[in-house]
């Protein structure tokens, strides 16, 4: 059976001498392990839209539950991250988030976008790295059903912060300072509020706010340890992000 449908690549593993095997996030069927036959290969009409980050229109074969690739045609390549290592690097931080918390065979439409989304951010300048970053964390939680709860106060109720909460990465609560020791993710009033909009508003807004470094810093802190508990996994790719940021780039704040 064909199957005609979009989708970008999260992985791409060399297969053989000519072909590669693809992690594929589609619109219609999900994420799809996909066999592209000599993608490899020089002149091969796969080869532009079987790269990574790559989001194309495609032609699936489907035979007892194995994807071959048989037509594509590359929609849009994001050439902003191929232009600067450092977004590339976000970028494929972001695929390998993407590939981690989406579904085998499940539609995830609200997941292709976000990171459709943010590569489109990232790779245009519509919007700083640093931003990008913890907003596509943050969201992507929500989206997986692992949205920490900022709305109000754990323990007393209160949906004011005045001076602040912690974020308790183990329960995903937030506690107001009353309530809460002074150890832990602790984030200012401007933090919780940039966190509560990116939780709620419209999917094509998540990257459409400001905050200054203070707050962002904490956002930013707070958010990728919350996820990496959450999600009780190392990432190779925010390893590599890391590196830049110890080199003074400024893309993991906190």
């Amino acid at each position: 059976m064909y199957v005609n449908t979009t989708g970008i690549v999260l992985r791409e593993t060399a297969y053989r001498d000519s072909s590669k095997i693809l992690t594929v996030l589609t619109r219609t069927q999900g994420k799809l392990t996909v066999t592209a036959r000599g993608a490899l290969r020089r002149n091969s009409k796969l080869a532009a839209a079987t790269q990574l980050l790559v989001f194309s229109e495609m032609t699936l074969f489907v035979n007892k539950d194995r994807w071959t690739l048989t037509e594509a045609r590359s929609v849009e390549q994001f050439r902003g991250l191929q232009q600067d290592v450092v977004k590339l690097a976000l970028g494929s931080y972001i695929a390998e988030l993407t590939e981690a918390t989406a579904d085998e065979d499940s539609q995830s439409p609200e997941l292709l976008s976000l990171c459709l989304n943010a590569l489109f951010a990232l790779s245009e300048g519509l919007q700083d790295a640093s931003i990008i970053k913890p907003a596509f964390e943050l969201r992507l939680l929500a989206i997986s059903g692992f949205a920490p709860l900022v709305s109000h106060c754990n323990v007393c109720g209160t949906d004011t912060f005045d001076v602040g909460g912690v974020l308790d990465y183990a329960g995903g609560v937030l506690k107001c300072k009353n309530c809460a020791p002074q150890t832990g993710a602790v984030l200012g009033t401007s933090a919780i509020s940039a966190a509560r909009y990116i939780i709620s508003c419209e999917q094509k807004k998540v990257f459409s706010f400001s905050l200054g470094p203070i707050a962002l810093g904490e956002l930013s802190s707070a958010v990728e340890g919350y996820l990496l508990m959450q999600l009780d996994r190392r990432f190779r790719t925010l390893e590599f992000l890391r590196q830049f940021s110890a080199l003074g780039t400024d893309i993991i704040k906190g």
